[in-house]
């Protein structure tokens, strides 16, 4: 047996009652209590006034001429009080005087009670155990030089009357009240939570392949709010599967033009069982370039992989970036004279960064050989060097024939590319596939720099790499 209840609306429902049920009871108890007391010192003020003016008539029939005794049982006699009797004792605690009691037992145990109590003492109690209750207040009283006590024994049946049809209304009221309670937080909840019910069915029904689906928006603030998180959540996650199916798509496409290639080549090439040594050359030579770009595509798409898994961990070594410059455009001028491009080196700079030298060296690269592919021939791409006391900064700028404007938001996504049939058919360092930016961007965000298209119109585009300065 559970002993918490695993529902949210009947914890709910159980809280409510509960938070509702002990003021409740509390505040009836206290009310019981207060009641109570106040029904007893309303007794005590008559047992008290009553007593006052038994004592006025006392004396008044002392002064008549009697003895103390003679005046207290005349008194006593004569003197009667709705509910009250009273009785006065000696020093030695004898019965002087008592007024006739409805029941003996009481008689003994106020007698008892007030022998225990010093003659010079107030004392008030409550005897129970005898048929019914009865409230006992004791006075001292002198006359004639001698120690008396007054006493006056008042029966509480009219207070334990009154108190046991409060105790009845509570025992009718409290339960009744604690029920309405449960079964208005029971309605509550459910109202409340109905919203969380209509979200829960609409998410069981989002699937991989219905992420366009929203949650309902509504319910209050704070339900509201929780839809709108979540609904932001299934928009990332749409943008995520729509990514990778793209990607797939893409890299499916890319990997299948080299692999047919290879295929066909392949077929040609043992078609026939002889042919000349110049037809073989030829073609292990076409399948040759789409064997390395077939691995070049899988070596950048095996570097983006481990780059979103995050597996991809930059070294944090001490690097100048001049160098890395340096290097990497003397290792394109192959590719550079190939298009009867120029590569034009600014001044170095001293730059010392902290980093992973293949990895800047592979951005880098990246930059270059798409410059110098989209640079006509003749042309020239420039690399210049500038920083400040915060930060280093790289651009790289060729006279190709520009990035539309409205592509220009899309040249970092991987697999696009601006003239597919072009970087296709061309050298390159890298593998043509649209994959060159996105890797060069990747690169610099993880050395914490920015990587951006400054500027790009007809003749003219610029990329600019800044990276902050070590230390």
């Amino acid at each position: 047996m559970r002993p918490w209840p695993s529902s949210l609306r009947a914890r709910l429902t159980l809280w409510y009652t509960v938070l509702l049920a002990l003021p409740l009871i509390g505040f009836a108890v206290a009310s019981y209590f207060v009641v109570a007391q106040a029904l007893l010192r309303r007794t005590d003020r008559f047992i008290g006034d009553a007593l006052t003016a038994f004592s006025s008539e006392l004396n008044a029939e002392r002064r008549t001429g009697y003895n103390a005794v003679a005046a207290m049982r005349s008194t006593i006699d004569e003197v009667h009080f709705r509910d009250l009797h009273i009785a006065i004792l000696d020093s030695a605690g004898s019965t002087v005087a008592m007024a006739s009691l409805p029941d003996s037992s009481l008689r003994h145990q106020m007698v008892t009670a007030l022998r225990e109590t010093a003659p010079g003492q107030a004392r008030s109690t409550t005897l129970r155990g005898v048929p019914g209750a009865y409230r006992i207040i004791a006075r001292p009283l002198t006359m004639d030089g001698q120690r008396f006590r007054l006493t006056g024994a008042n029966s509480l049946a009219d207070i334990e009357e009154v108190l046991a049809r409060i105790r009845g209304m509570f025992l009718i009221a409290i339960p009744f009240l604690v029920l309405c309670a449960a079964t208005g937080g029971y309605l509550l909840a459910r109202k409340s939570l109905a919203p969380v019910a209509s979200m829960s069915a609409q998410a069981a029904q989002i699937t991989a392949t219905s992420l366009d689906q929203r949650l309902p928006v509504g319910g209050g603030d704070e339900l509201a709010g929780l839809a709108r998180i979540v609904n932001d959540l299934l928009d990332r996650l749409e943008r995520a599967f729509a990514q990778q199916r793209r990607f797939v798509a893409d890299a499916s496409h890319e990997l299948r033009t080299p692999a047919a290639i290879l295929r066909t080549e392949s077929d040609v090439t043992l078609s026939r069982d002889h042919r000349p040594e110049s037809e073989y050359r030829a073609s292990m030579t076409v399948m040759q370039d789409a064997a390395r770009r077939l691995t070049r595509i899988v070596e950048e798409l095996f570097l983006l992989a481990r780059a979103d898994a995050g597996h991809l961990v930059a070294r944090h070594e001490s690097v100048y970036l001049e160098d890395v410059v340096h290097e990497v455009v003397r290792g394109v001028q192959a590719v550079a004279e190939q298009r009867n491009v120029r590569i034009e080196l600014g001044g170095l700079i001293e730059a010392p960064v902290e980093g992973d030298a293949d990895l800047l060296g592979r951005l880098l690269l990246n930059l270059l050989d798409n410059a110098i592919k989209f640079s006509p021939e003749g042309g020239s791409v420039a690399v210049a060097m500038a920083r400040t006391a915060a930060e280093c900064e790289i651009t790289v700028t060729d006279q190709g024939p520009g990035i539309p404007a409205a592509a220009q938001e899309q040249v970092f996504e991987r697999f696009y590319r601006v003239d597919a049939a072009r970087s296709r058919t061309e050298s390159s360092a890298t593998s043509g596939a649209g994959l060159g930016l996105a890797i060069a961007r990747r690169i610099a965000e993880m050395h914490a720099g920015r990587l951006e298209l400054h500027e790009s119109r007809q003749g003219r585009t610029v990329f600019r790499l800044t990276l902050p300065m070590a230390g």
